[in-house]
C-alpha cells in the first residue's frame, strides 16, 4: 500500500502543481492577445490530445516532469501575417513579464488556497511541553527545565512541536540570540529564557533542531516491547522480532523505550549487548548499531518499533479557524514559507547549510506517499510547500528558468532595448549547466539516502 500511495501521491503532486503553473502562464497569454500552440502536462509521446475553438492544443505526455506552454513566436518559426500581432514577441516588456511571471506567481496562489483549506479544516497537535533536558545542553544553560511549554520562538506563537521546529529551522547555521518564551507547568505565567547560538549546526547535513538544543518533548511512557522490525535494521540481523521486550542494553535496565532511544542514538556503530524477553525467557545478543547522519547529527540506530499510545487529552489542543481568518492564516504561511526558503537557498549558498539538504524527484516521492498516506490535511500542506518551492525556485534569475526570462525583459525594459542574442544565448547555456548540475546534486543526495 505504501508503494502505491507514493505513486498515486506523485502522480497527483506532480500533475496539479504543474498544470496550474501552466495555466498561470496560459491564462494571461491569452489575455495579452497572444496565441497559445499548445498546452502540455508532461513531456515524451503524447498520452492524450485535443484542440479547443480557438486552436491550441492540449496534451497530457508520458512523463510527469514538467509542463510548458508553447506560444506563437516568430523568434522560432515563420509566423502568417495575420497572425503577427497575436506573436508572443510582438507584444510589449511588460505584457510579457505579465505572462512569464503568471506561472510562478499561480503556484503562491495555489499554496494559500491550500494552507486556507487545511486552516478551515483544522488539526490536533501536541502541546510542545519539554518532557527532559540534557544536562549542560544549550537549552540546559538558557534555564529550559521539563513541564515547561514553548510558547513562542523568537516573538512567533507556536501551537505545537512542528511550529517550534519551523522557527528553530530558520536559525539553521545562525549565531546570536534565540528567544524562547515558555509558560511555567501548573502556572499562567510565561518567562523568557535566551538560547546563545554559535554557528548553530553549521553545515549539518540531517539538522534535528530541538535535540540539538537539548530538549526531549514529553512524550507517554512506552513500555519496551518491540512491535515491528526493520529488515535492513541490526535488530532484525540479530534475530529480534516484534514481541520481544528488551530489558537492559549493556547491562543497564531499560525503564521505558524513550530510554533506549536515548542511550542507542549515543552509540553510532558501536557494538552493544541487548537483553531481551521471550516467551518468559530471557535472553542475550550482541548486535552492532548502524548509524545515520553525520556530524553532530550522527547518531546510532537499532531498527526496530515500538506500539503508540494514546495521548492525555490536556496534551492536546485543536487548532482551527474560520473562512475569513483561514485566509489570513493561508497568506501568513505562504509568505512566511517563501521566505524560509530563500532564505535557505542563501544558506546553502554561503554554506552555513549543507547542500545535502537538497532533494530531488526520488525524496519527493517518498514524501509525497508519505503525506498521502497520512491524511488529507498532510497532503494539502505537502502540495502546498512544494507548490511554493516550485514558485521560488522559478523566480530566480537564472536563464532557462522564468525568473532568467523576468532578468532579461527588465533589462530590455531598463535600456529601451533587448539584450543581444549572443548575450542571451550565454546566458542559457549557464543556465542551463546550472540547472542540470543543481539536478544531478539533488539526485545524489537521494540516491545516499535509500
Amino acid at each position: 500500500m505504501s508503494g502505491l500511495y507514493m505513486l498515486v501521491g506523485t502522480l497527483i503532486a506532480l500533475g496539479v502543481l504543474v498544470t496550474f503553473h501552466e495555466y498561470g502562464h496560459f491564462w494571461v497569454a491569452r489575455r495579452c492577445g497572444v496565441k497559445v500552440l499548445r498546452f502540455s502536462v508532461g513531456f515524451g509521446t503524447p498520452l492524450v490530445r485535443w484542440h479547443d475553438r480557438q486552436g491550441t492544443e492540449f496534451v497530457i505526455a508520458a512523463i510527469p516532469l514538467g509542463g510548458y506552454v508553447k506560444m506563437l513566436d516568430e523568434r522560432e518559426g515563420d509566423v502568417p501575417p495575420e497572425l503577427v500581432e497575436q506573436s508572443f514577441n510582438r507584444k510589449s516588456v511588460r505584457q510579457r513579464i505579465a505572462i512569464v511571471a503568471a506561472g510562478p506567481l499561480a503556484n503562491f496562489l495555489l499554496a494559500l488556497l491550500f494552507f486556507w483549506f487545511v486552516a478551515m479544516l483544522g488539526s490536533q497537535q501536541v502541546r510542545p511541553v519539554i518532557g527532559a533536558v540534557q544536562q549542560d545542553s544549550l537549552a540546559d544553560v538558557a534555564g529550559l527545565r521539563a513541564g515547561q511549554e514553548i510558547v513562542a520562538v523568537n516573538g512567533e506563537a507556536t501551537s505545537g512541536w512542528a511550529a517550534v521546529n519551523l522557527q528553530l529551522v530558520r536559525r539553521l547555521g545562525e549565531s546570536g540570540t534565540l528567544d524562547l518564551r515558555v509558560l511555567e507547568p501548573g502556572s499562567t505565567v510565561e518567562t523568557s529564557k535566551q538560547v546563545q547560538l554559535d554557528n548553530w549546526l553549521r553545515g549539518a547535513d540531517e539538522p534535528d533542531p530541538i535535540g540539538s538544543l537539548g530538549i526531549r518533548p514529553w512524550r507517554p511512557a512506552l513500555e519496551p516491547v518491540l512491535a515491528e522490525v526493520d529488515a535492513k535494521g541490526p535488530a532484525h540481523a540479530a534475530g529480534l522480532q516484534a514481541g520481544d521486550r528488551l530489558l537492559a542494553l549493556d547491562g543497564e535496565p531499560l525503564a521505558d523505550w524513550q530510554g533506549l532511544v536515548d542511550r542507542v542514538r549515543a552509540l553510532p556503530g558501536e557494538a552493544v549487548t541487548l537483553r531481551f524477553e521471550r516467551a518468559g525467557q530471557a535472553q542475550d545478543v550482541q548486535l552492532t548499531l548502524a548509524s545515520r547522519g553525520e556530524g553532530e547529527a550522527r547518531s546510532g540506530y537499532l531498527g526496530a518499533g515500538v506500539q503508540g499510545v494514546e495521548w492525555p487529552p490536556e496534551m492536546l489542543r485543536e487548532v482551527r479557524y474560520g473562512p475569513l481568518d483561514g485566509v489570513v492564516e493561508g497568506m501568513r504561511q505562504t509568505w512566511s514559507m517563501s521566505l524560509l526558503t530563500l532564505d535557505s537557498l542563501k544558506k546553502m549558498l554561503f554554506g552555513e547549510l549543507s547542500v545535502k539538504n537538497l532533494s530531488g524527484p526520488i525524496t519527493i516521492a517518498k514524501v509525497a506517499g508519505a503525506s498521502a498516506e497520512s491524511g488529507l490535511g498532510d497532503f494539502l500542506k505537502f502540495l502546498a510547500y512544494l507548490s511554493i518551492s516550485l514558485g521560488v525556485l522559478n523566480l530566480l534569475p537564472i536563464p532557462v528558468l522564468d525568473g532568467g526570462h523576468l532578468l532579461f525583459y527588465l533589462v530590455e525594459w531598463v535600456r529601451g532595448r533587448p539584450l543581444s542574442e549572443r548575450v542571451q544565448g550565454w546566458g542559457m547555456q549557464i543556465g542551463i549547466s546550472l540547472v542540470i548540475g543543481v539536478m544531478l546534486l539533488a539526485l545524489v543526495n537521494d540516491l545516499s539516502r535509500l
